[in-house]
């Protein structure tokens, strides 16, 4: 795709941070949420959107990069 003039952008959990590099991604956003949930924990849309906000923020730049979503992840309280 970015061969074709489509910016991508992965999201990944740090658990697997180091597969974009191994895998040529163009851009990627790697949080410290647990395995499985890249974007946070179920029903904690602000900080969902705080991740797809940040993801989406790199494809503004043309260098690709790979860059460490820097909150902690921390259980919501039951």
């Amino acid at each position: 795709l970015e061969s074709a003039g489509l910016p991508t952008v992965g999201i990944y959990v740090r658990s697997f941070g180091h597969i974009p590099e191994l895998m040529g991604i163009a851009r990627a956003l790697v949080t410290p949420n647990l395995m499985g949930r890249p974007l946070g924990a179920p029903n904690d849309p602000k900080r969902q959107l705080e991740i797809v906000r940040s993801a989406l923020a790199l494809l503004e730049n043309p260098v690709p990069s790979i860059v460490e979503f820097d909150k902690p992840y921390r259980l919501p309280p039951c």
